[in-house]
């Protein structure tokens, strides 16, 4: 029994490229394409004429009015549109070679590839800016994976996206890809540092101006290497061009609090609540400062990621995917104060909605020019917290534990923390709670034994 016209494709793929056979062109299904069966076909003058396979659904021939005789496949991608592919003449290929092709295609198809779409960009000499638009596009949908083969996180993406309107695309977008060279990317990248690309944004307040620099240059061009070598990967461009470029050397961030600065930041912070300033912007200050957290975890810790007995908390996604982290008994006090609303799971809840607190950059501004501080922002705190953790006598991968930077530390993966990390995390905490409120703490003093810790 001969199958019928919609068993010779995909599900849903049709032979003209919409939901049936059109009027510019004719379609037939057969048993088997073969040699015999496509030289047999017959030419109309008027339309194409395809004959498709009933063994191998959406494999087919295309007999143009000149007569020249194509093999093609047919299948609908997965944002579900129709694509057809050719695969190559008739008399280059014979059927069975075709029909090898045919398979590998529809096994691309299978694993959600579009491999039409692919040859289309690649014989049109895609642009970078082309690529990066197919990057985003791919990588939102999770097509494309990144560190330890998870999807890119959105945050990631959205700064992926920065970058590329910013700098790649107006540097370098028009370029073909094909043509790019290392030296058009290291060029690229000294133009960034110049100032090439600094412009003013159309909005107020921080993060207004985009001036370049060494930083956003070397930031830069580890983006624009990644997505070329994904494009690489998925055999858009033979190579990647970035491979091998030498990134600036940017200065790593050396900004940290000393003891007398925390002490005066303290007593900013006294002045100001008694002012009345915001009281979740101070807290979440005292937080960032008490244990090391991103500006972002802090913000949006929720209560029930946080373990009083195990003195933990659970995050269940970070920079570096889901950790559990250890804080201290002076944290742990501070998120216990915060009062509680039922309308939000939030520790620093927002004033009006059921988000999170997000001004925290504006009362540090205000708190940091009560102390007569300059240059402090969140990541300040973090690195003050990891700088006292030192001066304290902690070890690098103990305080990369506390930080969340240890990819393979008990913090990743086990439930239960190690308690010498836990112990670790309430003295760096005890000791910048005191600094904090006044009180000067000798480094040496802080490092003695806590029995009540040590008993629990």
């Amino acid at each position: 029994m001969r199958p019928d016209y919609a068993s010779a494709c995909l599900p849903g793929a049709y032979p003209d490229g919409g939901t049936g056979p059109g009027k510019q062109n004719r379609s037939k299904v057969l048993a088997k394409l073969t040699k015999r069966v496509v030289d047999a076909t017959k030419v109309d003058a008027q339309r194409d004429v395809f004959a498709w396979d009933g063994e191998l659904r959406g494999f087919g021939v295309r007999v143009k009015p000149s007569g020249a005789r194509t093999y093609v496949v047919q299948y609908r991608n997965s944002e579900g549109r129709s694509r057809r592919l050719v695969l190559g003449r008739h008399g280059v290929l014979t059927p069975q070679e075709a029909r090898d092709m045919a398979r590998q295609k529809l096994a691309a198809v299978a694993r959600g590839e579009d491999p039409a779409a692919e040859r289309r960009a690649a014989r049109a000499g895609m642009t970078v800016a082309e690529l990066c638009d197919w990057y985003l596009e791919h990588a939102r949908a999770g097509k494309i994976l990144g560190r330890k083969r998870r999807p890119i996180k959105a945050s990631t993406l959205d700064n992926d996206a920065s970058r590329i309107e910013l700098h790649i695309k107006p540097l370098i977008g028009s370029r073909s890809v094909r043509g790019l060279t290392l030296a058009d990317v290291e060029g690229m990248q000294a133009d960034i540092a110049a100032g090439r690309t600094a412009k003013k944004k159309n909005r107020k307040g921080r993060g207004g101006h985009t001036t370049g620099g060494a930083g956003a240059a070397a930031r830069v061009v580890g983006t624009l290497r990644g997505l070329l070598g994904h494009a690489a990967r998925w055999k858009l461009i033979p190579s990647n061009p970035a491979l091998g470029v030498r990134q600036i050397a940017s200065g790593r961030q050396e900004r940290r609090l000393s003891m007398d600065e925390v002490l005066a930041l303290g007593r900013a912070i006294r002045a100001c609540t008694a002012e009345g300033e915001h009281p979740t912007g101070l807290a979440a200050i005292r937080l960032l400062l008490l244990t090391g957290f991103r500006r972002l975890e802090g913000l949006s810790l929720q209560h029930s990621y946080v373990s009083e007995n195990e003195y933990s908390v659970r995050f269940p996604d970070t920079k570096s995917g889901p950790q559990v982290r250890a804080i201290g008994a002076a944290a742990l006090e501070l998120i216990k104060d915060q009062p509680q609303r039922d309308d939000t799971p939030y520790v620093f809840p927002a004033d009006v909605g059921e988000g999170h607190f997000i001004g925290v950059v504006r009362v540090l501004d205000r708190v940091c020019k009560r102390a007569k501080l300059a240059g402090v922002t969140p990541h300040v705190l973090r690195h003050t917290f990891a700088s006292i953790a030192a001066e304290l006598g902690f070890s690098e991968l103990t305080i990369a534990g506390l930080l969340g930077h240890a990819a393979q530390g008990v913090t990743q993966r086990y439930v239960h923390l190690d308690a010498a990390l836990v112990l670790a995390a309430d003295r760096v905490s005890q000791h910048i709670a005191n600094l904090l409120d006044g009180q000067r703490v000798d480094s040496q003093e802080a490092i003695q034994p806590w029995p009540t810790m040590a008993a629990e």
